[in-house]
């Protein structure tokens, strides 16, 4: 799978997954978090020997409330290794458990591929989580770890993120911008 057809196909499930019909989803806590847009890094931030400064970032994850999570993440971290060279680190992941609630915070994790952008071939079954909180001023930042690595909070600065929190006894969902 090409990184271009990486970009097209996770705000498509972003997408579908924010369209689920309500009946699907009206389960009592329930939270379906979406986005697609990117972000800024704090300076100091590095993974595997690579300076990071930015990410960009798809997502559709449902939580259905029972601590199990579905869906895809994908993240390319962008920034320059030791050497000085510019550097895009893609990750691709399947969520497997996790928690939320309607308008944030929102944690899941799983496995996922990182492709360290150096030619060698990708690092499978690497453990991941995500963490989209939304700040007091209604933005959000997201914190991503990578095996054992926890990079600092990434201020999200383009494109939008949604949780939807859903409650099965009046049949109506709350979305939360």
């Amino acid at each position: 799978m090409t990184k271009r057809t990486i970009w097209w196909a996770i705000p498509l499930l972003a997408i579908a997954v924010s369209l689920f019909s309500q009946s699907t989803l009206a389960q009592n806590g329930q939270t379906t978090v979406t986005g697609a847009g990117g972000g800024v890094f704090p300076t100091g931030a590095a993974f595997n020997g690579v300076s990071l400064s930015a990410l960009s970032f798809g997502m559709g994850v449902e939580l259905p409330g029972d601590g199990s999570a579905n869906g895809a993440f994908q993240s390319t971290l962008t920034g320059t290794s030791t050497t000085g060279i510019a550097r895009s680190i893609v990750v691709v992941g399947n969520p497997t458990s996790g928690s939320g609630q309607g308008g944030g915070p929102a944690t899941y994790s799983g496995l996922c591929s990182v492709d360290l952008g150096d030619g060698a071939p990708p690092l499978s079954n690497v453990p991941f989580t995500v963490t989209m909180a939304k700040l007091p001023d209604g933005k959000w930042d997201l914190t991503l770890t990578l095996g054992a690595t926890r990079l600092p909070a990434a201020a999200v600065t383009a494109g939008s993120v949604t949780g939807i929190d859903l409650i099965s006894k009046e049949g109506v969902h709350h979305a939360q911008p």
